[in-house]
């Protein structure tokens, strides 16, 4: 099963570039990754990558002067949701960043939230087209819809507004960076998981989400593919929703009356997972398997609901979209595409999660902090 995703792109060319990028690779063998492990090799892969060689747009630029000591810089940060706990999350990475950077006195870093209360693509294209008008240095987006958005990130960049985008992808446009899992992947990863947990066999349902976002599309798409691979599982459905935790208990509680043969959740979010309501609603035995792990979702985990769940260092999605979009701006190359490793968390490690999870400001139980 793969939790690892290779590096594709100009950074994989060169000894030094190839050496960092094939150990993120190697990743891929390995059943549990080291959270330690993969915080380190993050780091280095987006030094090393950037030193290396990245995105051609940003060997090239010449019409915008490297930021200068002092210059303030503007990036309009906007996420899928507001509602969605993993955005809150990168957002404090953000701003970490912008305030790290701010504090080496390299740049001003002016970070500017313009994420919709509820997840809307028509509202994040107003947003981006707001930050065009405002003069913005640069935006960072997670796509709601990628087909809807495109134009308008297209637009931005040819007023001058670099992109990048992370989360949700809109791999058309003219972003200059895309900083995320392999989605396709990731979703073979879930359903993998859930196999194992079954014993090869017994029907599942897919949890998927908004059903116009590319990148939950492409996670269910692995999901499926991965399940055609089990004889003995059977998909009953995939069930999408608005990604709310309440919308997203709904769909799950419904579709268990409606298919009460139902054993497994393959889920390409936690949504329902950020409530304890599933706890005393969903059948006994039934297991779920589930990306990202906040520090709500880990009561499923710990009462053994959910065995596995697939983490996202989501606080990374802004720490490294803002360091990257300083970077870009000062003409450093940044590859057009920035891995991020999921972190397979269990029983056996949520001690050591948890505390990771402190350590990005998150409130976590103490019963979960101790080795």
């Amino acid at each position: 099963m793969q939790h690892g995703f290779t590096k594709h792109g100009r950074a994989q060319r060169g000894g030094g570039c190839k050496g960092v990028w094939t150990q993120v690779a190697s990743l891929n063998e390995e059943r549990q990754v080291s959270i330690r492990t993969v915080r380190t090799i993050l780091v280095c892969a987006v030094l090393v990558a950037a030193a290396c060689g990245g995105s051609d747009r940003a060997a090239q630029a010449g019409d915008k002067a490297a930021p200068a000591t002092g210059k303030k810089i503007t990036i309009v940060m906007i996420a899928k949701s507001e509602a969605n706990a993993v955005f809150v999350a990168a957002r404090k990475g953000a701003n970490d960043a912008a305030a790290e950077i701010s504090r080496k006195g390299g740049a001003e870093v002016v970070l500017d939230w313009q994420t919709p209360a509820q997840e809307d693509a028509a509202e994040q294209l107003q947003k981006v087209r707001a930050a065009v008008a405002s003069h913005a240095d640069a935006i960072l987006i997670s796509c709601s819809d990628a087909t809807t958005l495109t134009p308008a990130i297209d637009e931005a960049v040819s007023q001058g507004v670099e992109v990048m985008t992370f989360d949700s992808d809109a791999p058309l446009s003219k972003r200059f960076s895309f900083y995320g899992v392999d989605d396709v992947k990731t979703g073979a990863a879930v359903m993998s998981e859930l196999a194992t947990v079954l014993g090869g066999k017994g029907a599942v349902a897919i949890l998927a989400g908004n059903p116009d976002a590319s990148n939950l599309k492409n996670r269910a798409r692995g999901v499926q593919d991965q399940a055609a691979l089990h004889p003995g599982i059977k998909v009953v459905g995939v069930y999408t929703h608005v990604e709310t935790p309440r919308a997203a208990t709904a769909a799950v509680l419904k579709a268990q009356r409606d298919h009460p043969e139902i054993k497994g959740w393959a889920m390409v979010g936690a949504w329902p997972l950020f409530t304890s309501e599933l706890l005393g609603q969903i059948p006994a035995g039934t297991k779920i398997v589930a990306v990202d792990a906040l520090p709500a979702e880990l009561v499923y985990l710990d009462r053994g609901f959910a065995p596995v769940l697939l983490a996202q260092p989501v606080y990374q999605w802004g720490y490294v979209g803002v360091q990257s979009i300083v970077d870009h701006l000062a003409h450093k190359p940044v590859p057009a595409r920035i891995p991020m490793e999921l972190v397979r968390v269990t029983r056996q490690n949520l001690g050591e999660w948890a505390r990771q999870l402190k350590s990005w400001g998150f409130m976590v139980p103490a019963a979960y902090l101790t080795p």
